[in-house]
């Protein structure tokens, strides 16, 4: 099956695109990349079309809804909760971020380095290197620089104020029931279906939607 560039869209049917099988192939490549021996991946590969067409259909009639997640402790070398997302539900992420990934990124600032294409380790040591230089007159001066972190930054995202902030680039109903239907899936407790979609606050560390949207909620 080919894959089509979605980067270079010029409509606006962005949840169509989501669920487009094209893009959906897409979306699975990435997600198995570096995990094709799990056992998860292959229980999902054993029918992939299948499986794939499945997570259409769902997207397509509205009736998609992600599944439980699972939760652990990591403690390297901070103490965090960790959720993780059942497969079809990564593939999922990475569908909806092939779509919406070039409409914000490019509202970003130039430095913002986090989870973004090209940039990461590397590139912000080169340019802390350049402010740096420069700051400090080549080193000839005295400088300082600020090393800070947003306490509980994930768990305290008001989503309300999020989906404001979507929707200024997002005009489809369809699509931002489904961001929230993301969102809703929250680890710190256990909640049916109508109640995911009531909570305000928080996303779910380790989601990849999670890493995207944090990038667009402090834009």
């Amino acid at each position: 099956m080919r894959v089509r560039n979605y980067f270079n869209m010029k409509n606006n049917n962005y949840y169509s695109e989501i669920y487009n099988l094209s893009n959906l192939l897409l979306a699975w490549r990435k997600a198995r990349k570096g995990k094709t021996k799990k056992i998860y991946v292959r229980e999902f590969e054993k029918d992939v079309i299948g499986n794939l067409l499945l997570l259409h259909e769902e997207l397509k009639n509205k009736t998609y809804f992600p599944n439980k997640l699972k939760i652990f402790i990591l403690r390297d070398p901070k103490t965090r909760t960790i959720s993780k997302s059942a497969f079809r539900d990564r593939i999922m992420h990475h569908a909806i971020v092939n779509i919406l990934e070039p409409i914000f990124d490019k509202t970003f600032i130039y430095d913002s380095c986090a989870n973004r294409k090209n940039k990461g380790n590397l590139f912000a040591l080169k340019r802390f290197e350049k402010y740096q230089m420069k700051a400090t007159n080549n080193l000839k001066s005295e400088s300082f620089c600020l090393k800070a972190d947003i306490k509980h930054y994930f768990q305290e995202v008001d989503r309300d104020i999020l989906i404001k902030i979507l929707r200024r680039k997002i005009k489809e109903d369809n699509l931002i029931s489904l961001i929230e239907k993301i969102l809703g899936n929250n680890a710190t407790q256990e909640r049916d279906a109508d109640e995911l979609l009531h909570l305000k606050g928080g996303m779910t560390l380790g989601n990849l939607t999670s890493q995207f949207f944090a990038n667009i909620y402090l834009n």
